[in-house]
């Protein structure tokens, strides 16, 4: 008997020590991405402080843990009735919802220090970037067969396509996300949202006649393939002519020539968008994205995150279908949770409201780290600016935007860069940090 008990010690230490070596990547010939006890501890606490903030801010939703330290399911109330139907299968939107926490927050760090605009510098910078890549931000680009006359495809990308990024990361300070939502209509956000420095709308979005509730302050507009395809109605929106507009598709002969005779006046570029997988869909992810990657906070309004959600409406329109409501509004949450946006809504008006358990910026930056190496991410563990990038493109000065008069964070940020070495470019691994270095 006393040997079936050591044995069978034996077999469990032995699975003890397998798993052990699975988690911490011992197995991993590049010690770059070893992950520490001190990793998986920072993504524990980063786990258990996600799950308490659901807990304390969504308004009903309950997170717990997965399978891992990576892993949070967030749930809905057993009697939330679920409205959206996967249009494929005809089956309604679960009440639970598996979201990857250490993808979160490496893939939103990287975002955070990246370029989101299309640019011929980050185009140059791609293996066959002209060849396998710019050809599929043109509609119908297929024609071109694959940029083979790389002077057709500048000529067809030459009105959206700066050279170098024409904004960097933490150039402004306080920016406001605006969603479509007709929970606004519940609200007297207007003078709220006027104060911000940077106001980010979506789409055809009306102002006018609505100001009481979503403002008047537009800085940048981020459209989806509709809304690009009548940019001069859009445009009208936009009386200055100073609205920023951001194509998240791609760019068209219609457009193009809006452009030119309208003419539009607004800056127009197209954006480069990261992939979050399974995450929320739809434009107001976008808008989210892009300005999560040029300010230093980001709040959202305008987007349906209360309870007691029953139908799909716009604030301007008629109900319509819409995204998957019940998983955004959990990855949503989430993201405030892990302190990249505050959520203001109906239910949490409050402007000086105070998000309970969020997890601190120490923790948040080890389990960063911990993250980037189980992901095995170029530059996984590195402190500074430059850590979640796959490459750094080497700017020529005399290329660079003009730095006077930029806010002192984002100084800091391209001094951080100035002379940084540069990474090696690995297939398939995102974005690009597109910023001076030289």
């Amino acid at each position: 008997m006393r040997v079936l008990q050591l044995g069978l010690v034996a077999a469990l230490a032995s699975g003890l020590a397998a798993i052990i070596i699975y988690i911490t990547g011992l197995s991993n010939s590049y010690d770059g991405y070893r992950v520490s006890e001190e990793d998986m501890s920072a993504l524990m606490a980063l786990q258990n402080g996600v799950k308490k903030c659901v807990n304390a801010n969504g308004l009903g939703l309950q997170a717990v843990g997965g399978k891992d330290y990576c892993q949070v399911t967030i749930q809905y109330p057993s009697d939330t009735v679920p409205k959206w139907k996967d249009p494929k299968t005809g089956e309604l939107e679960g009440l639970a919802f598996d979201f990857d926490i250490c993808e979160a927050v490496a893939t939103w760090e990287q975002v955070r220090n990246s370029t989101t605009i299309l640019t011929k510098e980050y185009i140059d910078a791609l293996p066959n970037g002209w060849e396998e890549y710019a050809w599929r931000r043109i509609n119908k680009g297929i024609l071109l067969n694959q940029c083979q006359n790389r002077t057709e495809c500048m000529e067809k990308l030459s009105l959206v396509l700066p050279e170098v990024p024409p904004y960097v990361p933490r150039q402004f300070g306080r920016c406001a996300v605006i969603g479509n939502s007709g929970d606004l209509l519940k609200t007297n956000f207007g003078e709220e949202i006027d104060g911000y420095d940077v106001v980010v709308r979506e789409n055809g979005a009306p102002i006018q006649n609505y100001t009481k509730f979503v403002g008047r302050k537009s800085t940048f507009r981020l459209l989806n393939r509709g809304s690009a395809k009548a940019l001069d109605k859009v445009a009208e929106l936009d009386e200055t002519g100073r609205e920023v507009l951001i194509i998240k598709t791609t760019i068209h002969d219609i457009m193009n020539k809006m452009i030119k005779e309208v003419p539009i006046r607004n800056p127009v570029y197209l954006m480069l968008g990261t992939s979050f997988g399974s995450s929320a869909k739809g434009t107001g992810l976008k808008a989210l994205e892009f300005a999560l990657s040029i300010c230093n906070t980001v709040d959202m309004y305008g987007f349906t995150v209360d309870p007691g959600y029953k139908e799909w409406t716009r604030y301007f329109s008629e109900s319509r279908q819409g995204h998957t409501p019940l998983h955004g509004r959990a990855y949503y949450q989430m993201m405030e949770c892990l302190g990249l946006i505050k959520i203001h809504s109906p239910m949490r008006a409050d402007p000086s409201r105070v998000v309970d358990w969020l997890p601190s910026r120490s923790t948040l930056t080890a389990a960063r780290f911990a993250s980037e190496k189980m992901l095995r991410k170029v530059g996984a563990g590195m402190e500074g600016p430059l850590s979640g990038c796959s490459v750094i493109k080497k700017f020529d000065r005399r290329k660079t935007p003009d730095n006077s008069g930029l806010r002192e964070p984002a100084f800091r940020h391209k001094k951080y860069v100035k002379g940084a070495t540069m990474y090696p470019l690995e297939k398939n691994t995102g974005m690009l940090c597109m910023v001076p270095t030289t």
